[in-house]
């Protein structure tokens, strides 16, 4: 009743033009906000701004709130029909990376056009309030970020994407869904459906190991073999880890490559110039990550190369998914380190 009483006097304050009381009631949902935008437009630069447009949308109409459902949920509204409206802005179109494209690659092994991918880095997951997903949500918080779920999430059309996020991922009642998306019930439900159908096709199979525990001594153990093998130029030692239906992507490339043998040719590219190989790590999206550099053959300097994020199942790799070196600085990663 306390916290009722609390929110309704803040409201209050915030229709007659008070900001601070208007800062009290939003900003412990920024966090949250600024994820769920993530979820939908697999950007972290695109979700800022829209959380942005969200937070200004929310305050000039805070006045015409009428208290039909909680501030949340309100908020969610706005931010959701703001990330849809940026999913169709004809302005928002990655640009390859020609770097990342290999001098003459293989026949890939899978083309999947994804409009937009870049990772989410683990610190801004731990400032996201753990307010709890709703009764029906489906999916676990660790695998609700994952690399290969917000992928999948991509790959959807963009109100099956919403309605899926705001169903499973945030446990929002049909009801809810429908009022933040100004649609009916049975529309939420029909694209809810054919989501799903079209998640489960492109998610890892379920017989697959599950990863170690983030953070645990299985997991540092494995990512620290990876990073030596690096160092050491072991291709060999590299390819040991990896599973046999391994998967290299390299976004927004849409070629994607699959197997140990393609992962020995792409290695052997990397190293066969020569060139020394250090990884930084961090983590990204709730799985290990490291910042690639590369050594300078004139100076005592290695470069950033881009960022890797990989994904683990028992005591194997299955993905490494390589960006490049514009995610590096929300990562807290320098462009250079010294030799």
């Amino acid at each position: 009743m306390n916290d009722l009483m609390a929110t309704a006097e803040l409201l209050a304050r915030a229709r007659h033009g008070d900001g601070d009381a208007f800062g009290a009631l939003v900003d412990p949902h920024r966090r949250e906000l600024h994820l769920h935008c993530y979820r939908i437009l697999g950007s972290v630069a695109d979700a800022e701004d829209v959380l942005q447009e969200t937070m200004l949308a929310a305050w000039q109409g805070v006045g015409d709130f009428r208290e039909r459902s909680s501030i949340r949920t309100w908020l969610y509204r706005i931010a959701t029909n703001r990330s849809l409206n940026a999913l169709r802005s004809a302005s928002r179109r990655p640009v390859t990376t020609s770097s990342l494209v290999w001098p003459d690659p293989p026949e890939p092994d899978r083309v999947r056009e994804v409009p937009w991918l870049e990772p989410y880095p683990d610190v801004l997951l731990e400032q996201v309030a753990d307010a709890g997903a709703g009764p029906e949500a489906r999916y676990e918080r660790s695998e609700a970020i994952s690399l290969a779920f917000i992928t999948a999430l991509q790959l959807l059309p963009p109100r099956q994407r919403a309605a899926l996020v705001l169903r499973d991922v945030l446990g929002f009642h049909a009801a809810e869904t429908a009022q933040i998306l100004e649609t009916t019930t049975a529309s939420v439900t029909g694209a809810l459906q054919r989501a799903r159908a079209t998640l489960q096709e492109s998610l890892p199979t379920a017989d697959r190991e599950p990863a170690p525990a983030p953070g645990s001594a299985a997991e540092a153990a494995l990512v620290g073999r990876l990073a030596a093998a690096f160092a050491n130029s072991d291709i060999n030692g590299i390819v040991g880890l990896l599973t046999e239906d391994v998967w290299l992507s390299m976004p927004p490339v849409p070629l994607e490559y699959q197997g140990r043998d393609v992962a020995a040719l792409a290695l052997s590219i990397v190293f066969g110039t020569g060139r020394s190989q250090r990884l930084v790590a961090t983590r990204a999206n709730g799985q290990p990550a490291f910042g690639v550099y590369v050594s300078d053959p004139h100076a005592p300097v290695f470069h950033a190369n881009g960022l890797m994020v990989v994904a683990l199942a028992g005591t194997r790799v299955t993905d490494l998914t390589r960006f490049d070196n514009s995610t590096l600085s929300r990562f807290g990663l320098p462009r250079t380190l010294p030799a």
